[in-house]
């Protein structure tokens, strides 16, 4: 039982706030409530059809494959498919973590990791297009040319600094969910 309520704390927290809110700010209470309503439904309508996808992914792609496309000495190949792949996803910055946990099983490289979720947060394309409708193309294509470069050299400074101690610590991490 108290393994479920550790599990669960920070949902059981948002339920007891909203519920304080509701008994002493009844206007913000229901407010919050209708916004943590909307949340949970947006995630349920998000996530299964993420899983189901990581499931078959998991499935039908092998290990040896990932490792050799995006594994340690996967150099630029590996670099420009974490690209793509951040870019052409869907769906919020929630839903890639998941996925980087089914790359790490599969023996995907650290910074490749970090280069994949820097460029599902920054480098969609649904993102870019919208940005080039509303703020044109040249401020879209600058901010893509900056944040390409800085999202690499990112993952490389996290890479280098995290030791390989801490490196085996979290695909162990990735290895139990």
């Amino acid at each position: 039982m108290t393994l479920l309520l550790l599990r669960y704390k920070y949902f059981l927290a948002l339920v007891v706030i909203n519920i304080l809110l509701v008994i002493f700010y009844p206007a913000v209470g229901s407010k919050s409530i209708e916004i943590s309503t909307k949340s949970l439904i947006d995630m349920f309508i998000i996530v299964p059809p993420i899983f189901l996808l990581l499931g078959l992914f998991d499935v039908w792609v092998p290990r040896e494959t990932i490792i050799r496309l995006m594994g340690e000495n996967s150099g630029l190949l590996g670099i420009s498919l974490a690209l793509l792949l951040g870019s052409f996803s869907a769906g919020p910055l929630y839903a890639a973590f998941p996925v980087a946990a089914v790359l790490m099983n599969k023996g995907t490289k650290f910074s490749n990791i970090f280069i994949f979720v820097g460029a599902w947060a920054t480098t969609k394309i649904p993102m870019l297009l919208f940005e080039a409708g509303s703020m044109g193309w040249s401020f879209m294509l600058t901010r893509l040319l900056i944040n390409i470069p800085g999202i690499i050299i990112m993952a490389y400074i996290v890479e280098m600094f995290v030791s390989y101690e801490e490196k085996e610590d979290i695909y162990q991490r990735g290895l139990s969910l």
